[in-house]
Parts: C-alpha cells; sequence; structure tokens
C-alpha cells in the first residue's frame, strides 16, 4: 500500500533523483526563510528566486555544479546552508528541515 508521503514536493513513494533533491532543498529553505528574506515584496517569484541564488551560491562555493547536482553536493550544500540558518533559527527547526532533506539523500543511488 502506498504511503503517498511528501517531501518538499518529492513524493517518496517513486524513485527520488538527485535533481528532485536539489530542487527540494531549494523549497525546504524557500519555506523556512519565506518572511525573512528581507526583500520587501509579497511576489513569491522573486523571493524564489533570491532563496534559489543562495542555494546556487552554496554549491559553486563548494565547486559543484548546480545544474548537475549529486547526493555528495546537495550534501555540502545542505550543510552550508546549516550554518547560514544558525544566525536566525533554532537548532530543532534546523535538525527538523535538515532531516526531511536527509530521507530524500538516503535515497539516491
Amino acid at each position: 500500500m502506498a504511503n503517498n508521503k511528501i517531501v518538499y514536493g518529492v513524493d517518496l513513494d517513486k524513485p527520488v533523483t538527485p535533481l528532485m533533491v536539489r530542487d527540494a532543498l531549494v523549497e525546504c529553505f524557500f519555506q523556512a526563510h519565506l518572511n525573512d528574506a528581507g526583500l520587501g515584496t509579497d511576489n513569491v517569484l522573486i523571493n524564489k528566486d533570491y532563496i534559489e541564488g543562495i542555494v546556487r551560491k552554496t554549491f559553486e562555493d563548494s565547486g559543484d555544479d548546480f545544474e548537475k547536482p549529486t547526493k555528495k553536493s546537495i550534501i555540502n550544500s545542505m550543510d552550508k546552508l546549516k550554518t547560514f540558518a544558525a544566525n536566525f533559527r533554532d537548532q530543532s527547526v534546523i535538525k527538523k528541515h535538515a532531516g526531511e532533506i536527509m530521507e530524500l539523500i538516503n535515497r539516491l543511488a
């Protein structure tokens, strides 16, 4: 029987790809920081682009390719995002979100 669990848009009943996990990481960070983006705009697309830019930079800072993520590059990015988020997020919230992304990462080959 299917469990129909969805984690940041990823259906856990289906195969999970690195691109799906990368996009889930962006969505996770977007949801967690939507109110703290500091953009002064209600335009969700602008805010999402801003958050994607932050995630993209974490890939680039590690010499990884945002467009061709690997399990290792996603973990590197997530570690950098956890450090970034520690400046204004409670550790329990960071741990919860990181655990959800790790659930996806652990489904990668």
